[in-house]
C-alpha cells in the first residue's frame, strides 16, 4: 500500500526537502503541503492523508492546535490521519501536549533522512514513534513538572489485569513489544494482544497516549 502524506511547515525549504525525500520512496506519496496550521487542517480534510507531518511552531495556528483539530474533528468529519510532530527542540512543551491530544509521536527536524522515512512508515502502520530516547526523556521531564493526577486516571488503572498493568508499565518505559516479551517471558503476539486490550480498556488511541497516561496516573514515576 502507498502511504499518503502531507507536510505542514512554515519554512518552504523544509517542506521542499522533506517532500523530495519522501516522494522518492516507492511506498510514499506526498499529496500536499501547507505553510501554517490553518491551511494544514483544511488540506488534511481535503486530501485525507494517512500521515500528517506537522511542525510545532508556525504562524496563524501552531502545530498543537492544528493537531487537535485534525485528531478531534467536528461532527461529520470522519477521517483522522496519524500526526507526526516535527520540532527543532528535543524538549518542547507543545510536543508533550500534542501527544496528549493524540499525536503518534515526534521527530527532530535534524534527524537523519532515513529516520524521517522510517518514522512515516512506523506511524502509518498504526504504531507510535516512541523508540528514540529523546521521546522518553521529553515525557518524563514534563511528567516530573506535573504531579501525577490522582482520582480518575488512577481509578481507570483498576480496569487492567495484573499482567496488563505490567505491560503498560514497560510500554511507558519505552520498551518495544520484543523487549516486553523477553522481560515477561511471553510470546510477542501475546504482548501485542495485551497492548491492544490496554488501549481498549483505557480508551487510548495508541502507545503514545498510553505512555502519557502511565505517567499522569502515577503508575510510572520519572527516573524509575
Amino acid at each position: 500500500m502507498t502511504t499518503r502524506v502531507i507536510i505542514v511547515d512554515d519554512q518552504a525549504m523544509v517542506r521542499a526537502g522533506f517532500a523530495a525525500l519522501l516522494a522518492a520512496q516507492s511506498d510514499i506519496d506526498v499529496v500536499g503541503e501547507a505553510p501554517d496550521g490553518v491551511q494544514g487542517v483544511e488540506l488534511s480534510r481535503r486530501t485525507r492523508p494517512d500521515v500528517v507531518l506537522m511542525d510545532v511552531r508556525m504562524p496563524e495556528m501552531d502545530g498543537l492546535e492544528a493537531a487537535r483539530r485534525i485528531l478531534a474533528p467536528p461532527p461529520g468529519v470522519t477521517h483522522r490521519p496519524r500526526v507526526l510532530m516535527l520540532t527543532t527542540f528535543d524538549v518542547d512543551d507543545y510536543v508533550y501536549e500534542a501527544l496528549r491530544a493524540g499525536a503518534s509521536g515526534f521527530l527532530l527536524k535534524d534527524a537523519p533522512p532515513a529516520d524521517l522515512i522510517a518514522a512515516v512508515r512506523v506511524v502509518a502502520s498504526g504504531d507510535a514513534l516512541l523508540a528514540p530516547s529523546v521521546t522518553r526523556r521529553l515525557i518524563a521531564d514534563f511528567a516530573r513538572q506535573r504531579p501525577a493526577t490522582r482520582g480518575r486516571p488512577a481509578l481507570r488503572l483498576k480496569a487492567l489485569t495484573q499482567r496488563e498493568t505490567e505491560v503498560l508499565t514497560l510500554v511507558a518505559r519505552g520498551r518495544s513489544n520484543t523487549e516486553i516479551a523477553q522481560t515477561l517471558v511471553l510470546a510477542e503476539q501475546t504482548v501485542k494482544t495485551h497492548v491492544s486490550r490496554v488501549l481498549t480498556k483505557l480508551d487510548l488511541r495508541d502507545r503514545a497516549q498510553a505512555v502519557v497516561f502511565a505517567y499522569e496516573s502515577g503508575l510510572v514515576a520519572p527516573g524509575e
